[in-house]
């Protein structure tokens, strides 16, 4: 089942580059998310990211690891596909340069 669900492995992924990133900063969170939210927009396809913002507002991310969830979360702007902007969200911008997927 798990192969099926785009969400489920999407999930995995995403926690993957969670646990490698928290190991690298155990003691600091907030560069740990920084770099998983970094990760996301410079090697995952747009798309990728906003079904993945979209299961964790529907709920349907329930596996994604805490620091993930706050990773997308806190920089969900930027996340979005041209960085859209939500009213009563402060935009975060990454430095330039990584991949091109979007």
């Amino acid at each position: 089942m798990y192969d099926h669900d785009p969400v489920a492995q999407l999930v995995k992924m995403a926690n993957q580059i969670g646990t490698f990133f928290q190991a690298q900063s155990p003691d600091n969170a907030t560069l740990a998310t920084n770099a998983i939210a970094a990760h996301l927009k410079s090697f995952w396809a747009p798309r990728m990211r906003v079904q993945l913002i979209r299961a964790l507002d529907g709920g349907t991310a329930a596996q994604l690891l805490p620091i993930v969830a706050s990773a997308v979360r806190s920089h969900r702007a930027n996340l979005l596909p041209g960085g859209v902007h939500e009213a009563g969200e402060t935009k975060t911008q990454f430095p330039q340069g990584g991949g091109d997927a979007g």
